[in-house]
């Protein structure tokens, strides 16, 4: 029988590895009567995949194909998006070109200069030596122009941090490996690391990393931030500090619940409940130092705060602040914390 340590969750393979698959099967078409079904692509760590074309289109100077991403069972926004390439010859080179659904790079910062798609470099590297190779196998010169399209991609970019990034009209074709590993850890702290260095590009003085929607909706209203400056921390508190010290701005503010910020001052890095808890026994010496009440029986955070009022939240938001600028070292970075309740109402704050 399997237990449920056996069970292993399904991989996916990213819009940059779908995008180049779909680039291979559409010149084998441009260059000769080949119609694929499926098409392989090697990826970097040396796993071919099989991809399925779900779309295809032949004109007299161009091909396009198209190819449903798999995410596997990864919660991706993308999982299931129609990612589709049209290559035409050109005169000369290999260039890259975002059609309806892929977005535009309008901030400095990315990878990707402004002005240009929002197609990352490893993708744009794949698909380029695909196109070389492929050349080569047809006696043919590697000048095609790349238009990767996603039907719909707009609407799905309204669900990720793209916005904020500077990335406009859709998404983005990603993809370091081609693979996109279920809940990656990884994977959220790129988007931060991504977003400290729009932060830095546009000269931004002051960003914020909040836990939840609730917190950073009241941070953002507090101190008139605009979007880009809004870091999505989530509970990666840890991530955000490490390349913060690297990529330093002037002013970090941290905002949270009582729960998240309570472990944040107890020195956890992350702040997922399956990867940190609160230790009560610590919150009870808090709390006793105070004379604020016994909390050594309370079942969360909250339960604490109750019994104890605001002041707990004020020596939480306190050890927090002092935990930050541990992490911080050297670095000058003025730092202040937050903590809210659930309705948004400011509890503690440490500056």
């Amino acid at each position: 029988m399997t237990s449920k340590t056996d069970i292993r969750l399904k991989r996916g393979w990213t819009t940059g590895a779908c995008a180049t698959a779909a680039t291979k099967a559409a010149l084998h078409s441009l260059w000769s009567d080949a119609k694929l079904d499926v098409v392989s692509i090697k990826l970097p760590k040396g796993e071919t995949p099989l991809f399925h074309i779900s779309f295809f289109e032949k004109k007299k100077n161009c091909v396009e194909v198209g190819i449903v991403k798999d995410a596997g069972d990864d919660p991706d926004v993308t999982h299931g998006a129609l990612i589709k390439v049209k290559v035409e010859e050109m005169g000369n080179g290999i260039v890259f070109c975002a059609g309806p659904g892929v977005g535009i790079v309008t901030k400095p910062g990315l990878p990707i200069p402004v002005g240009d798609p929002a197609i990352n470099p490893m993708p744009r590297k794949y698909i380029t030596e695909v196109i070389v190779e492929t050349a080569k196998i047809f006696n043919k010169s590697p000048n095609i122009k790349v238009t990767i399209s996603i039907p719909n991609g707009k609407k799905i970019a309204e669900n990720t941090w793209n916005a904020r990034l500077g990335i406009k009209h859709g998404l983005s074709i990603l993809g370091t490996t081609g693979v996109v590993r279920p809940f990656s850890c990884a994977a959220w702290i790129a988007s931060i690391h991504r977003g400290i260095d729009v932060a830095v590009a546009t000269k931004t003085n002051h960003v914020a990393g909040c836990t939840g929607s609730t917190s950073e909706a009241v941070v953002q209203s507090l101190y008139k931030l605009p979007d880009h400056a809004m870091l999505d921390m989530g509970d990666f508190s840890g991530g955000l500090i490490k390349y913060l010290r690297q990529h330093p701005v002037a002013k970090l503010t941290i905002g949270g619940g009582i729960g998240k910020i309570t472990k944040l001052a107890q020195g956890a890095k992350d702040l997922h409940s399956k990867r940190s808890q609160v230790n009560f026994d610590i919150l009870n010496e808090w709390s006793k130092e105070r004379k604020l009440g016994d909390v050594s029986k309370a079942n969360t955070a909250l339960e604490a705060l109750e019994i104890c009022g605001p002041k707990l939240a004020e020596i939480v938001a306190a050890k927090a602040l002092s935990c930050i600028k541990d992490q911080l070292g050297r670095s000058e970075i003025t730092c202040d914390i937050i903590v809210v309740d659930r309705a948004g109402k400011i509890m503690g704050r440490a500056s």
